[in-house]
């Protein structure tokens, strides 16, 4: 039975991962995670055999063969689409997430996942490539979607001990997406000349699972008891996600929660930047999702059979090299859902955007001398494989979590689609930007990605604070201590009538 230490307060159990949360966690990250990550491979492995596709359509239309900068142009978008679409996926978080709910949203998403399979699964039989470039804008919108609203619900599904844990489901899922994507991508399976339509259609599997399973699991409790005001929704799907009937202390925290929000309402992301209260927490998830995808990290998957090709790797073996890389990449990540709870959200940051960094610095040493000294090429090899390393434990989970946790409930949504904006444009300038910064750079693009890494560890350093353990208004409190440090240096000069007392209750007001 559960005690209470005092009339008003009572003791919170601790989490476990029951049967109904599990399920609802594996089923929203394969139907909306996983296609993330497989959409992000899915193009490198038979990148040969569609650029062929393009030049026969455009032989077949106009006589001749399509120019090497129109060919490189379009097979540029069909690359960069993805990002873009994921732009303005992300652009469509906070008006859904609060009208449809969390699992709501991630259902409704589901159409922009299984018509663009089918459009590019026909783009063959069509013989139009710019079927291709459009389906992948619109399954790009699926993935911005899912991408922060999948993190969204299982934050607010899972009890405070495991929310970094699941939390980093999703980019797990993300992870063997990418995998599944390169191995599929071998030419001896799907990776060739007739079977690259098919592997790009099968995006929509996924999407079809989650479309047919999901209904079945509950809505965040959170939204329904603080956004929809349903406490006894709330309640039952507290109940059967956490395996007990006395949910009562989740519920009063909730109920605190929405007191203290009630005045603000919904807050739309013009509100959300105007907030001196969120200053801090707003600056700090735009930082940390510039520094996961500027760092380069998806240049490494978009491009990895050129990457591979410059690091000395030979033809033949570049596609068994890219997916034991995929595979590492799965493997940590594994390693931070088991470690992050006991090691804390802020130490992985700091961990993995140091390792990218001195990655990135020994990559562009050894690439601009494996033409002199032969073993150089191992070392390249080398330091892509520690770099997705680095990656994995920290910089490529941890942003989700954090940003889950940094916002209450209704700045949650604009936060997320702040958030995902700042993601996808930046994904989309790596996808397009990387293969002519390779070409004017060389080895030494790689120094553009060490350098953001350095920025973005020394900002974790001086302002992210740990998190984990704490729940969401513990945690908009300590950051209520900046930003109030902010406000009194802002008005350090103005005269302030009042007590000590009194002032501390106006800027408490004021930040909080």
């Amino acid at each position: 039975m559960e005690k209470t230490d005092d009339w008003l307060k009572p003791v919170e159990r601790r989490g476990r991962l029951t049967v109904v949360l599990a399920l609802a966690t594996l089923i929203s990250a394969f139907g909306s995670s996983f296609q993330y990550g497989y959409n992000v491979a899915v193009v490198n492995s038979p990148s040969v055999h569609m650029k062929q596709f393009y030049n026969n359509t455009h032989l077949e239309r106009y006589g001749r063969p399509m120019e090497d900068s129109l060919l490189t142009l379009l097979w540029s978008l069909s690359v960069s689409m993805y990002p873009l679409g994921g732009f303005f996926g992300s652009l469509m978080v906070a008006p859904l997430a609060n009208k449809l709910g969390r699992k709501g949203t991630l259902l409704f998403n589901n159409i922009f996942s299984i018509v663009p399979a089918v459009m590019m699964g026909c783009s063959e039989i069509a013989k139009s490539f710019e079927i291709i470039i459009a389906a992948r804008f619109i399954v790009g919108i699926c993935a911005g979607l899912s991408s922060n609203v999948v993190p969204m619900y299982l934050g607010e599904l899972a009890p405070k001990n495991l929310r970094g844990a699941l939390g980093i489901v999703p980019q797990l899922f993300i992870t063997i997406g990418i995998l599944c994507a390169q191995v599929i991508g071998i030419r001896q399976i799907l990776g060739n000349n007739t079977g690259w339509p098919l592997m790009l259609g099968l995006t929509g599997i996924p999407a079809a699972i989650e479309l047919i399973l999901l209904p079945f699991f509950p809505e965040s409790p959170r939204y329904m008891l603080i956004q929809r005001g349903d406490e006894k929704t709330a309640k039952k799907a507290l109940q059967r996600l956490r395996g007990w009937d006395n949910v009562e202390a989740e519920l009063t925290e909730m109920r605190l929660e929405e007191q203290s929000e009630r005045a603000e309402g919904h807050l739309s992301v013009l509100s959300l930047l105007s907030q001196r209260s969120l200053r801090w927490q707003l600056v700090s998830v735009i930082v940390m999702n510039m520094g996961q995808q500027l760092s380069g990290v998806n240049a490494i998957y978009y491009y990895a059979n050129s990457i591979y090709g410059s690091a000395g790797v030979d033809e033949n073996n570049i596609q068994y090299v890219t997916v034991g890389t995929g595979a590492v990449n799965v493997v940590m990540t594994i390693v931070a859902v088991f470690i992050v709870e006991a090691s804390g959200r802020r130490l992985l940051l700091l961990c993995g955007f140091g390792i990218c960094c001195g990655a990135c610095v020994l990559l562009t040493v050894a690439l601009n001398f494996q033409e002199s000294i032969t073993w150089m090429s191992y070392i390249s090899i080398a330091c892509i494989i520690i770099y997705v390393i680095g990656h994995a434990i920290g910089p490529s989970p941890i942003p989700y979590v954090v940003t889950t946790e940094m916002f209450r409930q209704s700045a949650r949504p604009a936060a997320f689609m702040v958030a995902g904006s700042v993601h996808w444009l930046s994904n989309f300038t790596v996808g397009l930007v990387f293969p002519f910064l390779e070409e004017g750079l060389g080895s030494y693009s790689f120094i553009i990605f060490s350098f953001i890494c350095l920025v973005t560890l020394v900002y974790i350093w001086f302002v992210v604070p740990e998190t984990k353990n704490k729940t969401f208004l513990e945690i908009c409190q300590m950051f209520s201590k900046r930003n109030k440090v902010e406000i009194s240096l802002g008005y350090g000069d103005l005269s302030l009538k009042g007590s000590r007392e009194s002032l501390e209750d106006r800027v408490k007001v004021t930040a909080f």
